[in-house]
């Protein structure tokens, strides 16, 4: 679909989503996410890879990705929840993965993999990263 083909209020929400996912924070969250191992982390995760944001900031952040459509909360279902582990977690929606591909904007997914990868975790992170995560 070309440009034309769209409503100036569609082409209104197409410049408003592609700037709040180009906002500083927010990039670096969905980077964040893409570059997780399951593409699913959790707040803690979040929080320990932004050392320079508060959990409050990256709770807000994420909150307005979610309102938008790009990132979906993901609960693990009751029975599969163990004591002191996560089970909510923050991956991109089906829509957040289209938008994003529209605008060229996962083309480095494998090297955010491969630096994440390479993240000096705590024990703690470490044990949050290998919890069980819910399917998609």
């Amino acid at each position: 679909m070309s440009a034309s083909d769209h409503s100036p209020a569609d082409l209104a929400r197409e410049r408003e989503r592609l700037h709040l996912v180009t906002q500083e924070t927010r990039f670096s969250l969905i980077q964040d996410i893409l570059g997780h191992p399951a593409q699913l982390p959790t707040l803690k995760e979040l929080d320990y890879v932004n050392p320079s944001k508060s959990r409050t900031t990256i709770r807000q952040h994420l909150q307005r990705l979610v309102d938008a459509g790009i990132v979906e909360e993901a609960v693990l279902p009751r029975d599969r929840r163990r004591n002191d582990l996560p089970y909510t977690f923050y991956g991109l929606s089906e829509e957040g993965r289209r938008f994003l591909e529209a605008h060229k904007l996962l083309r480095a997914e494998e090297t955010l993999r491969a630096i994440y990868a390479k993240v000096e975790k705590t024990d703690a992170v470490r044990r949050y990263e290998d919890a069980p995560r819910p399917d998609r």
